[in-house]
């Protein structure tokens, strides 16, 4: 127990001595995706980018796919990225503010990070403003036009009843369902997206609209796995923050201006 307050003193002493001034947003992880050393490795590199923001983060937003797949059984989440949320855990001991979209392969976030790492969850949109900019905020997935099938799905997936039912099911057998079913998916393939071109891109034809009835200085968005910063009518800017199998790219806000970086390290 001593040793625990003790800690606690020691992050809260390094808290006081930063300066934290930055956000930071990064998305779709995907821990959990691909061999399992692939996995550790990508694991290994995320935590060296939390470990060198630790010190000047105010924020830090994980916006959705953060893992390959998630559910929280009553007693049971699924098992590994123990340095992953052990380097949360120290980040939320020195003060910075932690918040988790749910995406399409981690929407069955319940209460466990909120009560491991006081994180908040946010189910879909959240609109921020910081430094006298407005922000949007969003996984990305079933906005703008088409794939109604997943649309469809997604609100079959999201429904309590679907939840309840999959908690019915052994954590071995339900897990390993989800895990062949992501193998599936674009990211579990090993695909790599290709720009469509601006017109064609379905997320900035959704904030294309969405800037007809308000305005946000920066549109921030995860889910389609590619690294894009792209001007919009009347000063605003839709960023995309790729993903971290192929690119490990984020976007940082120093209170002034937004930057979409690559950690390269």
């Amino acid at each position: 127990m001593m040793a625990n307050c003790t800690s606690q003193q020691f992050y809260l002493s390094l808290a006081e001595m930063a300066t934290r001034d930055k956000i930071y947003f990064a998305s779709d992880f995907h821990l959990g995706a691909h061999l399992h050393s692939k996995t550790c490795e990508r694991e290994a590199r995320i935590v060296s980018w939390l470990d060198s923001i630790k010190t000047n983060a105010a924020e830090l937003y994980l916006m959705g796919d953060v893992f390959d797949f998630w559910f929280e059984y009553a007693t049971v989440v699924p098992k590994g990225y123990v340095r992953f949320l052990g380097k949360l855990a120290e980040l939320a001991d020195m003060g910075v503010k932690i918040t988790f979209f749910k995406g399409n392969h981690d929407m069955w976030m319940f209460g466990y990070l909120k009560d491991e790492l006081g994180a908040a969850v946010i189910d879909n949109e959240l609109i921020i403003e910081r430094g006298g900019k407005t922000f949007y905020l969003h996984h990305g997935d079933g906005l703008g036009p088409g794939d109604s099938k997943y649309k469809f799905l997604k609100r079959i997936f999201r429904s309590r009843l679907c939840q309840w039912l999959f908690a019915r099911l052994h954590p071995n057998l339900g897990i390993g369902i989800a895990q062949r079913w992501s193998a599936h998916s674009r990211i579990g393939s090993g695909g790599q997206e290709t720009f469509l071109g601006e017109d064609n891109e379905w997320l900035v034809v959704y904030v294309k609209e969405i800037l007809k009835k308000q305005h946000s200085d920066y549109f921030i968005f995860g889910h389609r796995h590619l690294p894009l910063d792209i001007n919009l009518p009347n000063g605003s800017r839709y960023i995309n923050l790729g993903e971290w199998i192929n690119f490990s790219t984020y976007a940082v806000f120093d209170g002034k201006t937004l930057e979409l970086k690559e950690w390269l390290k």
